[in-house]
């Protein structure tokens, strides 16, 4: 596991931590997200504990960069703030949970844990948020072509691994399009989602059964 914050005690703190457990090894520690790149590029660890403000290059950046250059890399987050738009940003970028720093030491092994397992663990405050986001109101409906295969597929009750086998892209890659479908849709979870597509299914058009298409 890399640690990324700019606080060392803070490092210092989830270092220790870890060393409680018998299942979760420390890898390196970054203060920055300049670090954390170069870091997550030479160790290739498996989660990635990432703060949001940081000096040189923040989270959001570096989740961007990190997730692109190791789709299997884990990427939790554990941070101070709980606005709207930092939660989207970091979970757009390819954060697969977003968890609080008062949570309790319990809470955040068991994130890690949760992420390495194809979880998403979100602190309730987080998660409350992000649920308040999906219920505003949408004036429009942006979906590019590869969401709308992404979705017309969930509709169809395939999982992800399946979905990413037939579009010709990683599952990663095919969670980071449902984050943005569920916050479009204004939907919570893959249920009503898969419950939309069925009942719009002429607004996504046929499904396209052709050869795999390129990463995106």
């Amino acid at each position: 596991m890399l640690i990324v914050d700019d606080h060392a005690v803070v490092r210092r703190g989830l270092a220790q931590l870890l060393e409680t457990t018998d299942d979760l090894r420390l890898a390196g520690e970054a203060s920055n997200g300049e670090e954390a790149i170069t870091l997550a590029a030479s160790l290739r660890p498996d989660v990635v504990l990432m703060d949001l403000s940081m000096p040189k290059t923040d989270g959001v950046k570096a989740i961007g960069v990190i997730v692109t250059d190791n789709p299997d890399a884990h990427v939790l987050v554990l941070t101070s703030f709980s606005d709207q738009q930092r939660i989207l940003d970091a979970l757009s970028a390819g954060a697969e949970g977003y968890l609080l720093k008062h949570a309790e030491p319990e809470t955040i092994l068991a994130g890690i844990r949760e992420v390495v397992a194809g979880g998403s663990p979100l602190d309730p405050k987080a998660a409350r948020v992000l649920l308040t986001s999906r219920r505003a109101p949408r004036t429009s409906l942006t979906l590019t072509e590869r969401e709308r295969e992404v979705l017309r597929l969930v509709g169809e009750g395939l999982p992800n691994k399946s979905i990413a086998r037939k579009l010709g892209i990683s599952e990663r890659t095919v969670k980071a399009h449902l984050t943005s479908v569920y916050q479009q849709l204004g939907v919570t979870d893959r249920t009503q989602a898969a419950l939309w597509a069925q009942r719009q299914s002429e607004v996504l058009g046929p499904t396209d059964n052709g050869a795999p298409g390129t990463e995106g």
